[in-house]
């Protein structure tokens, strides 16, 4: 599970543009794939019907999931810093 949650929150990342070669946030990637799949995983799955089996909506769910998380994250780390 650790592994599937570090790569839906590197994948989001390389979405957003967070990456950089050699220095990645491993930590805000776990992070951000675990909640992102909660949130988005289930949310996808459920509403198309798939249950709670690792299916492909599922998947693209989670990664979704994660990019709004990361983003929300960014927001409100910017606000802290400003």
């Amino acid at each position: 599970m650790i592994l599937i949650a570090m790569v839906t929150g590197w994948i989001a990342q390389m979405i957003l543009g967070r990456t950089t070669p050699g220095k990645n946030n491993w930590a805000e990637a776990i992070v951000a794939g675990f909640v992102g799949s909660f949130v988005g995983g289930l949310l996808i799955s459920l509403l198309s019907d798939d249950g709670l089996d690792i299916k492909p909506s599922g998947f693209i769910g989670s990664i979704v999931g994660a990019v709004i998380v990361l983003v929300v994250w960014g927001a409100i780390r910017g606000r802290r810093t400003a």
